[in-house]
């Protein structure tokens, strides 16, 4: 049986390569990076197109209508409205959080920014949160593109993952090695 899962991911990612390079060469990097960030938005928050773009028995055609009215109603840069219409010709819409994912990170990369993803078991302020990039620049040197999520049920404390690093200081995770220390004796 033949292994696709390596062609997926190359092709998506050629496919963010691409958009980036075209991005640059275009002087629109910002502008589409913004916009990126907005399509992601809308697969995350909004099931309807999230649905449009990962069945595959949608017809193209009807995925290219939304895509259009999307694009119209955001006011979509030309070169991005082109990728779009592009990718979904190619039947590679389903790809399309991947492919943005990648490319998000292509352009933090090329910025010189390390990913961060800050974990906690109380919702944090926006003061608390710069309180922790800031010391996060500091260890690191490096700018940092922080996520936040809030998580209830670590009952207390952080975790805090940096590239392949992480520190988890929960209350969870403490009381869960408690728990195989009392499974070991």
């Amino acid at each position: 049986m033949k292994d696709t899962s390596s062609y997926s991911a190359s092709s998506e990612n050629g496919y963010s390569k691409a958009l980036y390079e075209l991005a640059v060469e275009g002087n629109s990097l910002n502008q589409i990076e913004e916009q990126v960030l907005a399509i992601k938005k809308l697969i995350s928050v909004n099931q309807d197109f999230n649905y449009l773009i990962k069945d595959p028995t949608i017809k193209k055609e009807d995925q290219h209508k939304a895509i259009s009215e999307i694009s119209k109603k955001f006011n979509f840069n030309q070169l991005f409205i082109k990728f779009l219409n592009f990718v979904t010709i190619k039947r590679r819409l389903f790809y399309l959080d991947k492919i943005l994912n990648d490319f998000v990170a292509i352009c933090s990369k090329m910025r010189g920014e390390i990913s961060a993803e800050l974990i906690a078991a109380k919702n944090l302020n926006e003061n608390e949160i710069n309180k922790i990039k800031d010391e996060l620049v500091k260890t690191f040197g490096s700018n940092i593109k922080l996520r936040y999520k809030h998580d209830q049920s670590l009952i207390g404390g952080l975790i805090v993952k940096v590239g392949s690093l992480m520190i988890d200081s929960s209350i969870k995770n403490k009381l869960n090695q408690i728990e195989n220390k009392l499974i070991e004796t």
